[in-house]
């Protein structure tokens, strides 16, 4: 199909990047819909804290894959480097001046879009307001979902002492010292909102419980240099067995990096038995070795620890129960049969997004699947998608004007969360669309 109206629901980094490729690509109008926050920036790009940091250098983040420098140059006439770990929030910067930029062809719809229906006329996608916009294709664009409900965490009864949202909460007002602090999580939201509450001046202790108590890796100051793996096994206990072989020889950052150009190829070559035991039993694992956190950010958190002030553990949280305006938290050691008991004054969920969109709750994803026009992918990751990015219908049909692109398409690509994959992801469906 040809399309010259596309509607990209999300204007988080994902949303952002696929309109502007629509655009460059030649589309002539693009509605660019965003519900809640502030278009071009997303969750991970909203935040206004300078100790927030890319994941990766300066050098690696550019829109646009034939230009891969774009972003470093930008960087770089406000003072940085190439090399360098820049504050997110430069990136939210870059991002909404691409925008700005974009010309009369942008369309900034803000409302929350709750269902699209196709007709003769094209796909309609309805807001929750009651306003109609109709497109000849819909990007699926949505990012990462909601945090997933914790079973035994009574939120509605905690107050101000349950935090469900890490970035735009006020995580230290009325902390004192003598305070404690749970984080539910270890990863990368959990490293977000102890540098935080450090910024903002709290001093007390900080708990920090996931189910295995992985805590994301540190990159070195430099990036590794290793080229892609040219020969690798089919199997993947044997491709495991590879990967510690070569980190003995020459490092894991190496080891890992060496998988970095090639992992959407063996993910999709790789049977689906063998996805789905990577999956429940590994993913943990890749994620704290593969999205590694700043030098900078590694040394405070390791700063925290030495102090005493950070620790992280490995359990299950029993239940988490109002007690006068504190909380009071259960939770069982990994290995053991004890429930231990804290009393935080404040408990934040670090637990990371729902990825099941049958459980989302999602009022655009549920009125999807209950048409029949998406489904989930077979791990239960997101939606499913095909290798041109077409969302599978409920029989498996590729669609042929509903894409999804980010996050969503983990299932199907499995490296679809770095700016750098997402922005070849957006050019390819762009291409597609105008063909």
């Amino acid at each position: 199909m040809s399309a010259a109206h596309v509607a990209v629901i999300g204007a988080g980094a994902s949303g952002t990047i696929q309109a502007l490729h629509l655009l460059r690509e030649g589309v002539a109008r693009v509605s660019l819909i965003e519900r809640e926050r502030e278009p071009g920036r997303g969750i991970a790009y909203g935040t206004r804290r300078p100790e927030h940091l890319l994941n990766v250098t300066a050098h690696r983040m550019s829109v646009w894959p034939d230009d891969p420098e774009h972003f470093g140059r930008w960087y770089a006439a406000r003072g940085g480097a190439a090399d360098d770990y820049a504050p997110r929030m430069l990136f939210g910067d870059y991002l909404t001046g691409l925008m700005k930029d974009a010309g009369d062809g942008l369309e900034i719809v803000s409302g929350d879009a709750v269902a699209v229906a196709r007709d003769n006329a094209g796909e309609q996608v309805r807001l929750a307001d009651g306003r109609e916009l109709r497109a000849d294709a819909v990007v699926l664009a949505i990012g990462n979902l909601r945090p997933a409900t914790l079973p035994g965490v009574a939120r509605e009864r905690l107050g101000d002492a349950w935090v469900d949202d890490p970035w735009f909460a006020p995580l230290a007002d009325g902390l004192g010292e003598t305070d404690l602090v749970v984080l539910i999580g270890t990863a990368l939201t959990a490293i977000d909102a102890a540098l935080t509450l450090d910024a903002l001046g709290y001093r007390g202790r900080i708990f920090a419980l996931s189910r295995r108590g992985l805590v994301t890796r540190a990159h070195l100051p430099r990036e590794p240099v290793a080229d892609p793996l040219r020969a690798f096994p089919a199997n993947a206990v044997a491709l495991l067995r590879t990967v510690r072989r070569r980190a003995g020889e020459i490092g894991w950052r190496e080891a890992v990096h060496e998988l970095r150009a090639i992992t959407q190829q063996i993910w999709s070559g790789a049977p689906l038995d063998q996805r789905r035991r990577f999956v429940r039993h590994l993913r943990p694992y890749w994620d704290v070795h593969r999205h590694r956190i700043a030098p900078a950010v590694a040394a405070r958190i390791g700063a925290m620890q030495a102090d005493g002030r950070l620790r992280f553990a490995a359990g299950r949280i029993v239940a988490v129960e109002p007690d006068g305006e504190s909380a009071r938290v259960a939770w069982r050691p990994r290995g053991a049969d004890r429930v231990e008991q804290l009393t935080a004054r404040r408990v934040v969920n670090c637990s990371g997004p729902e990825l099941d969109i049958d459980r989302a709750g999602d009022p655009l994803l549920s009125s999807l699947l209950a048409a029949g026009r998406i489904r989930p992918d077979p791990f239960r990751l997101g939606i499913a998608v095909d290798g041109e990015s077409r969302a599978l219908d409920a029989n498996g049909a590729p669609s042929a004007s509903i894409s999804a692109i980010g996050p969503m398409t983990r299932g199907a690509f499995w490296e679809s969360i770095a700016v750098s994959d997402i922005a070849i992801q957006a050019q390819q469906v762009a291409r597609r669309l105008v063909a």
